[in-house]
């Protein structure tokens, strides 16, 4: 039985999708604690964007690094899968992400061995176990934030995405999944800076101060226009993918998933194949 459904063309494809897709979520969040500085890591001169007085350049967290590939990641599912393929994926994705949190948080909170606590300190490292909790220890307005602009952006980029595609049919790959990543980046960049920054630190006690309004607007800018520019980037990997899924999949049964996930009549039953 098992043998027989992984010898399913679709059913294989999306298994191996999700995967990708839930691991680059999950990933992006583990590594975005740290905050990194674009023009040095490439070896250039911060930048000086002025905005609302102040100057600001481009230190991102890594986070960032993944996500313009989460959203990619959610057009191609979209286009062969649809709406409850994305649906499916995003609460998966939530969900292995919580847990993933939740064992980190246990893993903290373990008594540590008096020895591991000193191991690194030639190398600098006075306190591994601080150093653990200070790199796995996000705060829960973070974590909160991120997935409510998660499931946000999700919802947006398949409405774009298939808002695009009913109007311009099979044609102009690069305009519905640049298109939809654009406005979901957009909508992502500020949700999850409103939320953790300043409406967090508002409604839970010892939070620190919220962010003033202009500040979180002016980071959020500053981080779309990385996104917007990796998106734009990414245009070419999203044909590539395109490529082989169709040459995997052949051009008929690929078709008729399309038609499919767009709700067109032409269902899957007679689209298996074993080879």
């Amino acid at each position: 039985m098992i043998h027989s459904i992984l010898k399913d063309k679709p059913t294989r494809l999306f298994v191996v999708l999700s995967g990708f897709f839930v691991a680059n979520a999950m990933v992006a969040e583990f590594m975005g604690v740290k905050i990194f500085s674009l023009e040095e890591t490439f070896g250039f001169k911060p930048v000086s964007i002025q905005l609302f007085g102040d100057s600001y350049s481009f230190n991102l967290t890594c986070g960032v690094l993944l996500w313009p590939v989460v959203f990619v990641m959610t057009d191609i599912i979209n286009e062969y899968y649809g709406r409850k393929g994305v649906r499916f994926i995003s609460w998966l994705a939530v969900i292995l992400i919580g847990y993933g949190f939740l064992m980190l948080f246990a893993a903290m909170n373990t008594i540590p061995n008096a020895w591991w606590i000193t191991s690194k300190q030639t190398a600098g490292i006075e306190n591994m176990n601080d150093a653990y909790n200070g790199i796995f220890g996000q705060g829960l307005g973070i974590i909160v934030a991120s997935m409510t602009a998660f499931l946000i952006g999700q919802l947006i980029d398949v409405f774009v995405f298939r808002s695009i595609k009913k109007r311009t049919g099979e044609k102009h790959i690069w305009l519905r999944a640049t298109g939809s990543t654009l406005v979901s980046q957009f909508i992502d960049s500020f949700v999850v800076l409103i939320i953790a920054f300043y409406f967090y630190p508002k409604w839970v006690p010892n939070q620190g101060s919220p962010w003033p309004v202009n500040q979180v607007i002016a980071i959020g800018i500053v981080n779309y226009i990385y996104k917007f520019t990796v998106a734009i980037l990414l245009t070419p990997v999203i044909y590539l993918v395109h490529f082989r899924i169709e040459k995997y999949l052949g051009h008929a049964l690929a078709l008729k998933m399309k038609k499919a996930a767009m709700g067109e009549r032409e269902g899957l039953s007679d689209n298996r194949d074993g080879s």
